[in-house]
This record gives structure tokens, C-alpha cells and sequence, in this order.
């Protein structure tokens, strides 16, 4: 079951070979700040994506959303002209970032400027990436701290989640991206301040992109 994205990730154009047509696939790195946790969900579901062009990134600086972007924009910069890129462009860079509660970062906005003025989509979890996890299990009502997120994955005990070494098996994960999809958006139609407002998340839109992309390549 593959999740379904807000908007389709691809503007590609079809590429003709014979009589079958294949959409052209989109290149596209992501940067996160877990140093852990999204990592290892993200390097998790690229094995599910074999065959679609997907970089995936630590920033340099955990819990610092100006310098997670500031990479991704210099990374996007020399991606045309870098062999380790194949002098090739991406087509789609994307952040990943906390809000963070009961505080919420407050490099957040900065971040969220630099990022729109140099082209680079952010996928937001309010207070943090954690939240996306649990919605793979359950719905969520109801404000929560970070920590009261990551406390609540780790008494699941269904994922391998400990908030002590935030490690996350992400086979546990891997048949339930349709439900998280649903159970995100659901969240953000009852929300009223957008990304400010707490549970929220649109993780999503980049995982549900991810896979419409490769399911259209099978196609």
C-alpha cells in the first residue's frame, strides 16, 4: 500500500522507449538532523526504494535547523558540477526538522526563510520526528512535549524505539506508511497554526512522494 502525497513530487516528463512509457525518475536528497533516528527510518526506506535516485544526509550540526539547511543549499549548489554527485542536479532537496517542544526552536523561522528562498522543501514534525513514528501505530489527540513523544514510541515497544539511543527498527515500520499517511493528514485538516500547531507533521508529503514515485516506476 503506498501512501498518497498532497501533491505529486514528480513535474517529470515521460520518457518513450518503444511503446511502454516510463515517467523520467526525480532525483532527491534529504538532510536530517537525528543523528539516529531519521537516519536510520530514512536509510530503512530507501531499501524499499531500490532503483529511485535517493541521496540521504547528516547535517553538521544536530538541533541547529539554519545549518541543517545551510548544507542542503551548498549541497544542491555543487551537486551539478561534484562527481560524488554524478554532475548531475536534484530535482527535489528536502530537510528534515523538529518544531521541538515545550519550547519550540527558536532557529525554527530563520531556518524555514533560508530554505524557501533557495528552493528546499522542509518535512516538519510538531514536537518532533518521534511523532511520525507513532503515527505507524496510532492515532494522536492532544498537545505532547518531545520527550512525552519519544517516551510514548518507547512504551509502544513495537519498533525497537529507546529514547536513550534513539534507535528505530524500521522493519517494523514497513507495511504501516499508508496509515501513518492518513493518520498526518488527518492531524493537519484539524490544524489551526499550521506547523505551529501540536501534534502536527507532514512527513508525508516526502515519504508518500517517495513512493508514488516508485510505484509509477513499476507501472
Amino acid at each position: 500500500m503506498t501512501c498518497r502525497a498532497e501533491g505529486p513530487m514528480g513535474r517529470g516528463k515521460s520518457l518513450t522507449r518503444g511503446r511502454s512509457r516510463r515517467p523520467e525518475l526525480r532525483r532527491v536528497l534529504i538532510y536530517c538532523e537525528g543523528e539516529c533516528t531519521e537516519d536510520q527510518y530514512f536509510r530503512g526506506l530507501k531499501t524499499d526504494l531500490r532503483g529511485i535516485p535517493v541521496q540521504i544526509e547528516l547535517g553538521p550540526a544536530h538541533g541547529v535547523p539554519t545549518e541543517l539547511v545551510r548544507a542542503a543549499v551548498k549541497h544542491k549548489k555543487r551537486a551539478p558540477t561534484s562527481r560524488a554527485d554524478r554532475s548531475a542536479a536534484y530535482d527535489d532537496v528536502w530537510c528534515v526538522m523538529d518544531v521541538e517542544a515545550p519550547v519550540p526552536h527558536p532557529d525554527l523561522a530563520s531556518a524555514l526563510r533560508t530554505a524557501r528562498d533557495h528552493g528546499i522543501k522542509v518535512a516538519l514534525s510538531n514536537p518532533c520526528f518521534e511523532l511520525w513514528l507513532l503515527l505507524h501505530f496510532q492515532d494522536l489527540h492532544g498537545y505532547r512535549t518531545s520527550v512525552a513523544a519519544q517516551r510514548a514510541l518507547e512504551q509502544l515497544d513495537v519498533s525497537g524505539y529507546r529514547s536513550d539511543r534513539k534507535h528505530v527498527d524500521y522493519e517494523s515500520l514497513r507495511t504501516l506508511h499508508g496509515r501513518a499517511c492518513a493518520r498526518a493528514g488527518t492531524l493537519r485538516a484539524r490544524a489551526e497554526k499550521g506547523h505551529l500547531s501540536n501534534p502536527w507533521t507532514d512527513v508525508d508529503v516526502l515519504v508518500g512522494g517517495l513512493l508514488d514515485q516508485k510505484a509509477a516506476a513499476m507501472r
